[in-house]
């Protein structure tokens, strides 16, 4: 790139900012992409000209230099033209268009790239529960499905008494080298998919899997607190790794179901408890419901229906054990629709005493209602 002028090739200004230039080179790769130019000898140069005059004009460092002292400012303190390591956020283009991993985009070693074995993968199911486990906590039966070794091959995938042998297409390193434009890439190999081994003997168990389903049953201790949708992590109750790597994690993820008597809102619940006529005019003391035994409420005389209550701490302590929620008990005066003669005749009365209207039209809501309005 001797004589070019880097912000020419990028078509920036000097005092284009990082995203401008980001910008710019992302349009110039795409537009040179080998890939999409393939045997344009021209397109492969400017390609090539636009990632090295990214790779400087992104680093504030060797873009300072350059401003300065041009491109043999560069080369005389030590800077290389060309950077891979600022491409990472050019995948999508640098890689994907390829169809390679990036990781190797730039790789020139020899060392083999053998697919490594992996640990096994996590598990997430749902587990309800109800809302009285989830206050006080509970130990639960689970029962699931998951990938097991196999115990015929211990894993190993191959048949009992056969051995492995070396992928001839890759030579034992797990990746195919190969010239794309002015690169050398490197890629998976596709006849033994990374491992470098191939199997001629497959184990007949687990058809060379390595895996074969299992059924478990396992004992999950769920912590007081637990709330919808949380999930519980148990360690090493996933699937089993390969060869000796460790099983993945198991995530139990909460539901709970509706409670007949309780609502629950974060920590607090709430809950309605009937009143009668008589213990609403004359106040009463009445027994509530939690979780941890029953409390009693003190209704004062004359309470209205719809009034609310707080029983402080009644509610349900946090997972982990800091705070504990309020229980909310709403009251619900309740008209008797059964009445016996003595009941109607002392009710009556009752109407008599307080001046109100029983039989005849009751106009004291009416004068209420128009004084709102003068």
């Amino acid at each position: 790139m001797a004589g070019k002028d880097y912000y020419e090739v990028l078509g920036v200004s000097p005092r284009a900012a990082p995203e401008e230039i980001k910008k710019a080179y992302r349009q110039a790769a795409l537009r040179y992409h080998p890939d999409r130019n393939p045997g344009n000898k021209e397109a492969e140069e400017r390609f090539k000209e636009a990632a090295e005059a990214y790779s400087v004009l992104v680093d504030p460092d060797k873009k300072a230099v350059y401003d300065q002292y041009g491109a043999d400012g560069l080369k005389s303190r030590g800077y290389s033209g060309f950077d891979s390591s600022v491409f990472e956020d050019f995948e999508d283009i640098l890689g994907n268009l390829f169809g390679f991993s990036f990781g190797d985009f730039f790789r020139t070693g020899e060392r083999s790239r053998r697919r490594q074995p992996e640990k096994g993968r996590d598990l997430a199911l749902e587990m309800e529960i109800s809302l009285e486990e989830a206050a006080l906590g509970a130990e639960k039966e689970l029962k699931l499905t998951r990938h097991e070794r196999c115990p015929s091959c211990d894993g190993s995938k191959l048949r009992p008494g056969s051995r492995k042998s070396v992928c001839p297409a890759c030579h034992g390193k797990g990746q195919i080298r190969y010239q794309q434009g002015f690169f050398t890439l490197s890629r998976t190999c596709s006849h033994c998919r990374g491992e470098g081994e191939i199997i001629a003997s497959p184990c007949g168990e687990c058809q060379g899997t390595g895996m074969v389903k299992g059924k478990a049953a396992l004992k999950i201790k769920i912590p007081a607190g637990m709330d919808n949708g949380m999930r519980l992590r148990v360690s090493r109750e996933g699937e089993a790794g390969e060869k000796d790597m460790p099983r993945g994690d198991l995530y139990v993820i909460t539901r709970i179901r509706k409670h007949a008597f309780f609502e629950r809102e974060k920590n607090d619940l709430s809950c309605e408890i009937p009143l009668s006529f008589a213990q609403a005019a004359l106040g009463a003391r009445i027994e509530v419901p939690t979780f941890e035994g029953n409390e009693v409420l003190k209704v004062p005389p004359g309470v209205q229906s719809g009034e609310v209550f707080r029983l402080k701490g009644k509610g349900i302590r946090d997972v982990d054990g800091r705070r504990k929620g309020d229980l909310y008990v709403k009251v619900v005066v309740t008209t008797p629709a059964d009445l016996t003669k003595d009941q109607r005749s002392l009710l009556l009365k009752l109407a008599e005493l307080r001046g109100e209207t029983i039989d005849g039209v009751d106009r004291i809501v009416v004068l209420k209602v128009r004084n709102l309005f003068h």
